[in-house]
């Protein structure tokens, strides 16, 4: 060993990607309200039917 020299540190600094989230579309804000209003309506139904209805709904009132 050559004198009192303290250990080289060495520092690694790592960069964490940040997952970025996209904002909502139109149809999928009046999907979801469509949906949500199913749901208190019909709380015990099965997610695929009122999907299907509240995708309906949403076609319907977005379209020209």
């Amino acid at each position: 060993m050559q004198g009192n020299a303290a250990p080289a540190v060495v520092a690694t600094e790592t960069k964490v990607k940040v997952k970025r989230t996209r904002k909502p579309s139109a149809y999928n804000k009046a999907y979801a309200k469509n949906y949500a209003a199913l749901k208190k309506k019909h709380p015990r139904s099965k997610f695929a039917a009122l999907a299907k209805k509240a995708h309906a709904a949403t076609r319907k009132g977005m379209k020209r």
